[in-house]
């Protein structure tokens, strides 16, 4: 594998040696990543290389079957999506998922908890200025919003609940390029501002790698390549996998 230094001190997000299985297959074959506190990191790899499974794993559900996740130094490994969650860890995942009978407003109010309300009117005029389209839809179902409206709207949903590190599954799936560099350049902002630590996982790495600080290639549940986002995004190997043609 190739790969270079990561960072300095200890990650805030350990990954190692995980494997995850669905019944008897292995969809992940001893996976190893670090992410460390106000890093952009991306994972890419072609659709089924087992990027949304290790993002699911991390979260808790399905749980490793062997390895180890560790978050500030705590074994997480076994830990309930729940209980994680009250780690400060977010997530927006793949598909969006947002509640399509509510609106945006109440959508917003999900993604707080019970215990973030102190901060709601702060943290939604926040979401506000991230994503002004979404404030010219406050009152509107989330259902009828558009592909990109919707993606805005996932995101804001895992910010109102503070997090320390926010995990994102294919923000960029089936929209147009313009919204796709918005969504983006709110991740770089977010992560400039105010020191967000963010992981994601993206088919689209061109826009991913240019964004991150680091980077990981997974090929069928194995990490095959590391090193910065630049390194990768120059690197022969990559370009002919994941860049030419503009595909991806």
């Amino acid at each position: 594998m190739t790969s270079v230094t990561n960072g300095t001190g200890s990650p805030l997000l350990a990954v190692r040696g995980v494997k995850t299985f669905y019944g008897n297959i292995i969809a992940l074959k001893g996976v190893d990543v670090d992410v460390h506190a106000g890093e952009i990191v991306t994972l890419i790899g072609a659709n089924g290389a087992g990027k949304s499974t290790l993002m699911m794993t991390i979260f808790g559900s399905p749980q490793a079957r062997e390895g180890a996740i560790l978050y500030e130094g705590r074994d997480i490994t076994r830990m309930p999506p729940h209980e994680i969650a009250r780690l400060r860890i977010a997530q927006s995942p793949e598909g969006r998922r947002i509640f399509p009978r509510m609106t945006v407003l109440e959508n917003l109010q999900m993604g707080a908890g019970l215990d973030d309300l102190k901060y709601f009117d702060e943290d939604v005029e926040k979401m506000f200025t991230l994503f002004p389209r979404l404030k010219e839809r406050i009152g509107q179902r989330g259902g009828t919003l558009s592909g990109g409206e919707q993606q805005m709207l996932a995101i804001a949903r895992a910010l109102m609940a503070r997090p320390k590190l926010l995990m994102l599954d294919e923000p960029s799936l089936g929209l147009a390029p313009l919204i796709v560099k918005q969504i983006f350049d709110a991740i770089k902002e977010l992560n400039r501002s105010q020191g967000l630590t963010v992981f994601l996982v993206e088919q689209n790495a061109y826009h991913a790698l240019k964004l991150a600080h680091r980077a990981y290639v997974m090929v069928n549940g194995v990490i095959t390549m590391s090193g910065s986002g630049r390194e990768l995004l120059e690197s022969p190997e990559v370009r002919a996998a994941y860049l030419e043609g503009g595909r991806h």
